[in-house]
């Protein structure tokens, strides 16, 4: 006997777009709201209930689950993947999303390749280095880098395009 598989295709659904939002397909965005002039690439998935806000870019292969908001003029690069669920139950909470905690990215932030983003708040003005897995907070302006991330070089607050 032949099984025949169920086949679901990827999808653009129940989005609320702002004004110019260019989407290169194929993507899998559903339940979430995106801003004006922001842009999506290839091969995404954007979850329920994610906010993304004015000329924010996410890159190809990038996975942005339930409970993240990013900020306004951000960055989030090839790959990067977010992440809601700790297993703090010694494994996937499946389907109790009691137990999965929030992200908030703010303003003028970049993340690079392959970033690994844990459930934390980042604040305005940060820079993840590729290949990096944020574990914590970031509460001071700069750039972060590692496994875990941390600190490289704090921004000059005379040089920050507060714009």
């Amino acid at each position: 006997m032949i099984n025949t598989p169920k086949i679901l295709h990827s999808q653009i659904k129940d989005v609320e777009f702002g004004q110019n939002v260019t989407i290169v397909k194929p993507v899998n965005i559903y339940g979430c709201k995106i801003g004006d002039h922001c842009f999506i690439g290839p091969f995404v998935e954007i979850q329920q209930g994610v906010i993304i806000g004015n000329r924010s870019k996410i890159q190809s292969h990038a996975f942005i689950c339930e409970l993240v908001t990013i900020g306004d003029d951000c960055v989030i690069s090839h790959g990067v993947m977010f992440v809601n669920d700790l297993f703090k139950i010694g494994g996937p909470a499946r389907g109790n999303k009691e137990l999965w905690k929030s992200t908030m990215i703010e303003n003028h932030v970049s993340i690079g390749t392959n970033a690994t983003i844990l459930p934390v708040s980042i604040c305005d003005q940060v820079v993840i280095g590729a290949g990096s897995v944020v574990t914590k907070d970031i509460f001071i302006s700069g750039i972060y880098a590692g496994n875990p991330a941390k600190l490289l070089r704090v921004f000059d607050e005379k040089l920050v395009d507060k714009g």
